[in-house]
């Protein structure tokens, strides 16, 4: 674990981290998603256009998006409550019928029979190889009957929970004023002397409505055009994240770099008060990288309100990633595989 200690987390402390994960309730909030993956095999060109036949094989189905983000809170053991809508039709069935298989219940979900459920379906070889995307969505804002019942369930859902996540996908759920309820609950909890951190997985074109955040984590190209600077190294990255910051006005920022790891900047919170860490990958093999971003912000949340200071809860969660990008799909990894992913890459 020689990476971990060298940022000052020794095996026992991750070992106690992990261990506390247990039953944390978390809620996330945001745009939930389904993802459908046709599974086939390409020997031939098309004739009909310079395109691959692909013979079905299997179809595999998976929470993606904020329900993601559920499911790797669960699978970490925590508890999670999911907010977001959904449409009426045969996908938000499927949505719903995937989060009952892995314990999550669905009554945070708003039906709006005016949109669809948000739904990708991924056309792969059996090696893995993306085909083709299509993409069932909707990029508006949700209708105001429709906003008002999601906030309506947030503020519901919210109270008990040890850690608010918001999952924007730019899928219309996520909007101002559901933003402001969770920052309020998170300043509340802060005033009353039991912290509640909000995380958000930002969007940039809602960028001025993440102020006040406890950490916002976008990635290298978020960062970039957000604060209108290039990322080329670990200097960069690290001052990037402190502009970034200043930009959106919240308290840390968590630049996540792919195979450059990650770079965290925060200040004047009560999760080890000012931090600076660059944090190299540990990924041993990249199979997928889909909803990397959804382990992270899950494993964050969790760690956060497991006690974790904002350095321990990204060490944790840059190894995370690294653990579920060995996988196809958007995948989940559960604490022994996170604790093991330590000695692993020792």
């Amino acid at each position: 674990m020689s990476r971990a200690s060298a940022l000052g987390l020794s095996a026992e402390r991750i070992i106690e981290i992990v261990r506390r994960f247990a039953g944390q309730p978390v809620l996330i909030v945001g745009d939930v998603m389904l993802d459908r993956f046709i599974v086939g095999r390409v020997t031939r060109i098309s004739p009909e256009a310079p395109v691959p036949i692909v013979r079905f094989q299997s179809e595999h189905l998976r929470l993606g998006g904020a329900a993601n983000v559920a499911h790797n809170v669960v699978a970490l053991g925590g508890r999670a409550s999911l907010v977001g809508v959904i449409g009426s039709d045969a996908a938000g069935e499927r949505l719903r019928e995937q989060l009952a298989a892995v314990g999550i219940a669905d009554d945070g979900l708003v039906r709006d029979p005016g949109r669809p459920t948000t739904e990708k379906v991924r056309v792969v070889t059996e090696r893995n190889q993306q085909v083709a995307r299509i993409d069932y969505e909707r990029e508006t804002d949700v209708a105001e009957d429709v906003e008002s019942s999601i906030v309506e369930r947030a503020v519901a859902a919210a109270q008990g929970a040890r850690a608010l996540v918001v999952s924007d996908y730019l899928k219309g759920a996520v909007t101002r004023p559901l933003i402001e309820v969770l920052l309020t609950a998170s300043a509340l909890c802060e005033e009353l002397g039991t912290p509640v951190p909000l995380i958000v997985d930002p969007k940039i074109p809602h960028l001025m409505s993440y102020a006040g955040a406890t950490l916002v984590t976008p990635n290298h190209h978020e960062a970039e055009v957000a604060t209108h600077m290039r990322i080329r190294n670990d200097e960069e990255a690290r001052v990037a994240a402190l502009e970034f910051r200043y930009r959106a006005k919240c308290a840390g920022a968590l630049i996540t770099r792919g195979e450059h790891g990650m770079c965290l900047s925060a200040g004047g919170n009560p999760y080890g008060g000012d931090a600076e860490a660059t944090i190299a990958a540990n990924a041993r093999e990249v199979s997928d990288v889909t909803g990397a971003g959804d382990t992270v912000i899950a494993t964050l949340a969790l760690a956060l309100a497991a006690g974790a200071t904002m350095t321990e809860a990204a060490i944790l969660a840059n190894q995370a990633a690294g653990v579920v990008v060995g996988k196809f799909g958007a995948a989940t990894l559960t604490p022994r595989e996170l604790v093991a992913s330590f000695a692993l890459n020792a």
